[in-house]
């Protein structure tokens, strides 16, 4: 038999990267997000607690994931809205290479409740992906229910019923304590069921919750390839998806080495706002003259906060053009 065909990169393993791959003989196709710097970059900006970290951090290996098939333009963006310990969590990825994040939480409740896992801590409402390509192309909105379970379960629901592409995802968070500190890190993978004939797409029917009796659900047995794929994925254990010293490509190999598997170009990743003074100063300009005197503070200025980068912008009122 002949050998199956392995593309493997060489290059040494880089943090904050995107590294797409596809194994052909089980028609699969995904990617594998590593973070490092842009992550702690993220969490460190607001001082959040371990728990809160570790959860934004899910968010953001999830929303890298996604959010890299956007390639060169567009933007896509990760909120919740719930009635957990956090209450929201924002990250965006403004192609084709810049993240940024942030949660709010209730910090008396978290002291009350300090071991509770990222399902337990966001609890339960919607999570909703959003996607603007930044052409003449519609905007797109998918919202999935969060129902007390983690983001990769969400994930899961969402290609379900939305995409209705077999997907698989496997998210995972670390704080990693150096000679300089603590830092935190995250990993994740994705596959995808793609194969060129729509019937071996054919999944089970949702469950049908409260229709009425008599509804039959149509059994349909899984794809073997996609079987195989599941459960060579499911081997993975969290400290691979986060070990520096593991690269993407020797990750994919332990996983795909008996099927092959071909590796693209990796796309670098990087912690970046789009706040800027100007952006602010035009936000501003909307409002009347007398809410800018009510905006003022006692040294006579208006403050604005960036809720992504914390960072502090000092506004005169002298500057905020006339519309």
């Amino acid at each position: 038999m002949m050998e199956p065909a392995r593309v493997f990169s060489q290059a040494s393993e880089a943090d904050d990267c995107v590294l797409p791959f596809t194994v052909e003989p089980l028609d699969v196709r995904g990617r594998v997000v590593r973070l490092g710097p842009a992550l702690d970059k993220i969490v460190h900006q607001h001082g959040y607690p371990p728990q809160v970290c570790r959860a934004l951090g899910e968010a953001v290996a999830l929303t890298a994931l996604l959010g890299s098939a956007l390639k060169n333009e567009g933007r896509f963006q990760l909120q919740t809205k719930t009635d957990g310990i956090i209450s929201m969590v924002v990250v965006d990825f403004d192609a084709p290479d810049r993240l940024r994040g942030y949660a709010r939480f209730d910090a008396a409740r978290l002291s009350e409740q300090p071991v509770a896992n990222t399902a337990e801590l966001v609890g339960r409402g919607h999570l909703a992906f959003t996607v603007d390509r930044g052409t003449d192309a519609s905007r797109y909105q998918g919202v999935v229910v969060l129902s007390g379970e983690g983001f990769e379960a969400a994930a899961h629901h969402y290609f379900q019923q939305s995409e209705q592409i077999p997907t698989l995802v496997r998210l995972a968070v670390a704080e990693e304590i150096t000679a300089d500190g603590q830092h935190w890190r995250a990993g994740g993978l994705m596959v995808q069921f793609l194969p060129h004939s729509t019937d071996r797409l054919r999944q089970a029917d949702l469950h049908p919750g409260d229709a009425p009796g008599g509804i039959e659900t149509v059994e349909v047995a899984e794809d073997d390839a996609w079987t195989e794929a599941q459960a060579l994925v499911g081997t993975i254990e969290d400290h691979e998806l986060v070990d520096r010293s593991l690269s993407s490509e020797d990750l994919l190999y332990r996983l795909f080495h008996e099927r092959g598997c071909t590796v693209f170009e990796r796309a670098q990743l990087k912690q970046a706002c789009r706040c800027s003074r100007s952006s602010i100063l035009t936000m501003l300009s909307r409002f009347s003259h007398q809410e800018h005197e009510d905006m003022v503070g006692e040294d006579g200025k208006i403050g604005v906060t960036c809720e992504f980068c914390s960072t502090h912008h000092s506004i005169d009122l002298s500057e905020i053009p006339v519309e």
